[in-house]
């Protein structure tokens, strides 16, 4: 674990490592119709049951969800998180639900199981070998991949080939060889 990786909050939301999903919406597909963010939170809320769901809300989320009328219940919603803040959150959570692509990424190489409300990525790798798995806006699937993370029966991910945060001594080395000829 990385020192520089930062706790929030976790004092003042009674948050426990492990003992929580987290949660971010932003896409046009799952936050701009009201009828489709309420049928997703409530979903996830109930799949969740007792687990609090951590949910930094984005700006064009919080315009949605200020117009619905939802129970919180286990869901935390908060402000965005900052870079190593957020980060943390993803290292201590159970799992993830998401329709960004870069936290797939994050997920991935901190072995966290993740669920992508999308129907597509541009990252197949973590599918392919990672953490992630896809199941669009599809309610069943969704229940069923909380109850997977929530049970441990995720399946187990490995870091894809080449993610092992020497890219820029690739680059230099091409760059190199190549100005050296």
């Amino acid at each position: 674990k990385n020192s520089s990786i930062k706790p929030p909050f976790f004092d003042e939301h009674k948050l426990e490592s492990k003992k929580y999903l987290l949660l971010t919406l932003h896409r046009p597909s799952n936050v701009d119709k009201e009828f489709q963010l309420q049928n997703l939170l409530e979903q996830i809320k109930d799949s969740a049951e007792d687990l609090k769901i951590v949910f930094p809300v984005h700006p064009r989320t919080k315009l949605k969800l200020n117009q619905l009328n939802i129970s919180y219940k286990n869901l935390l919603p908060i402000e965005p998180q900052s870079y190593l803040k957020f980060l943390y959150l993803i290292q201590n959570s159970l799992g993830i639900i998401t329709d960004s692509g870069g936290i797939t990424e994050e997920a991935t190489i901190l072995n966290i199981p993740c669920i992508s409300l999308r129907d597509t990525t541009e990252r197949p790798e973590t599918i392919e070998v990672g953490t992630n798995e896809l199941v669009g806006n599809d309610l069943k699937k969704l229940d069923s991949n909380i109850q997977l993370i929530k049970n441990n029966q995720w399946k187990k991910g490995i870091a894809p080939p080449l993610w092992d945060g020497q890219t820029s001594n690739r680059i230099i080395k091409v760059l190199c060889d190549y100005y050296n000829q």
